[in-house]
């Protein structure tokens, strides 16, 4: 059977690079055997969720605390159950027949993936009815849970975000920039990649050996989609049009890996070869030790919270490498309704209430990113000079989006621990665009092949 974890003898004399690439597509993928269990068992077997005294009881897939659990109970009169956000488990229950009924995922990278495995329940009949969630009032990033089967953004909608941000802008800290004598970023007019990286070397400071306060982060939501997001902004794509191969070796995916390896051998920020040992921006650019830092506007939420610092914070556009510019989505964090749910309708209450009822405006509010409906955006805040000036620049920001399509054959959780395993040797050795091309072509393309087999 296709995906099975079993282990023959052949498979024993693998290499030791095949074995770890092997592993590392079934600990990242829902594989065949997840989807083909799913399916044949889910007929025979009971949905994670049930009843409870005449009340359907939900299995929610959800980190602790994104969805008020007592307060949607009270609104809906269902009874909810919370599992943490975990692939493997999401695997078993799906291949054991007790499917969750809601599925928190990223859009921008996930969609093709859980469409091209017929895992996810398509939702335009629910939208069509819905009186909160209609769909001339639903932002266009949200096109990024749509798929047809060929391309991202098109086709039905399987999902919605929460929540959204255009996450490859810049939030910088002019206090930084002041005591560096460099001019601050334009509300408006976007900086190349290379102005952005010479900016970074003039805000670094070091203390000896020791990096005081590094220039710029660039590591995104992940190195793999900040590539395609570079390579397009340079004018092409690192998927080919089928979405069954990729290519660093075009030029313009040539162009981002060099643009990649110049920063990181600048030492300007972190990289695989100097890990932020915080795990994210928020730590450093609280405390004054990061200058300018690569999130959409969901970090505003944190930069609210600290008056002083938001004084001196500003937004501004993302940086364009090419001729095309354009701000993506990386995330597009949100939910999905498993087809093997049996629940579709009460999971569908719970998804229109969390995505269009009083959580989405709650949501909207706080700043905390930006509300998938457009009537929300009027909640969105303003109280202070920050806030406004972020509004501002992303609401011009708006035009620049475009759906980045992703391949529905790998998950982008693998094609990153590709780049972590070869980005730190050839950081250190200097080793040409080139020559990490085919590596990464040749290890990246085996996990999609594999991808192939499974979703046949």
């Amino acid at each position: 059977m296709r995906g099975s974890l079993g282990t023959t003898a052949s498979q024993a004399a693998l290499s030791k690079t095949e074995l770890s690439r092997r592993a590392l597509m079934r600990g990242t993928a829902l594989g065949a055997a997840a989807a083909a269990g799913a399916g044949a068992l889910s007929a025979c077997a009971p949905s994670a969720g049930g009843s409870d005294g005449g009340k359907t009881t939900l299995t929610v897939m959800a980190p602790e605390n994104e969805i008020d659990i007592k307060a949607a109970e009270a609104a809906l009169g269902l009874k909810i159950k919370r599992v943490e956000v975990d692939t493997t488990k999401l695997t078993a229950m799906l291949a054991s027949g007790t499917a969750p009924d809601l599925v928190r995922g990223l859009g921008a990278v996930e969609t093709p993936y859980i469409v091209a495995r017929d895992l996810a329940l398509p939702l335009d009949d629910y939208f069509a009815k819905s009186e909160l969630l209609k769909e001339d009032d639903i932002d266009p990033i949200n096109d990024v849970w749509r798929y047809d089967g060929s391309a991202q953004g098109k086709g039905p909608r399987y999902g919605l975000a929460k929540d959204y941000s255009q996450d490859a802008m810049i939030w910088y800290n002019t206090a930084l920039f002041d005591a560096a004598g460099v001019d601050y970023l334009s509300d408006t007019e976007p900086v190349t990649y290379d102005q952005w990286l010479d900016l970074g070397k003039q805000l670094t400071q070091k203390d000896g050996d020791t990096t005081s306060v590094y220039g710029l982060s660039a590591g995104g939501l992940g190195l793999f989609i900040t590539m395609v997001n570079m390579t397009a902004s340079a004018g092409g794509s690192l998927f080919a049009a089928d979405l069954g191969s990729l290519d660093f070796s075009s030029p313009e995916g040539q162009q981002a890996l060099s643009w990649y390896l110049d920063y990181a051998r600048a030492r300007v920020g972190f990289s695989p070869v100097e890990p932020n040992p915080d795990g994210w921006d928020w730590p450093p650019y609280q405390t004054g030790r990061l200058a300018m830092s690569w999130s959409g506007y969901w970090f505003g939420g944190s930069i609210a919270a600290e008056p002083a610092l938001a004084e001196t914070s500003r937004f501004a556009p993302a940086p364009v490498m090419g001729a095309e510019r354009i701000s993506p989505c990386f995330g597009a964090t949100g939910y999905w309704i498993p087809k093997a749910s049996k629940n579709h309708d009460d999971a569908w209450k719970l998804f229109e209430w969390f995505m269009g009822g009083q959580p989405a405006k709650d949501r909207a509010a706080g700043g905390w990113g930006l509300p998938s409906l457009l009537s929300l955006r009027a909640d969105l805040p303003t109280g202070t000079p920050a806030q406004a000036q972020a509004l501002t620049v992303q609401d011009a920001e708006a035009d620049y989006f475009k759906v980045l399509t992703f391949t529905p054959y790998v998950k982008v959780e693998a094609l990153d621990a590709v780049l972590n395993q070869y980005l730190p040797d050839a950081i250190n050795d200097g080793t040409s665009a080139a020559a990490l091309a085919d590596t990464l072509n040749n290890d990246m393309n085996a996990l999609i092949d594999e991808g192939k087999e499974l979703v046949k």
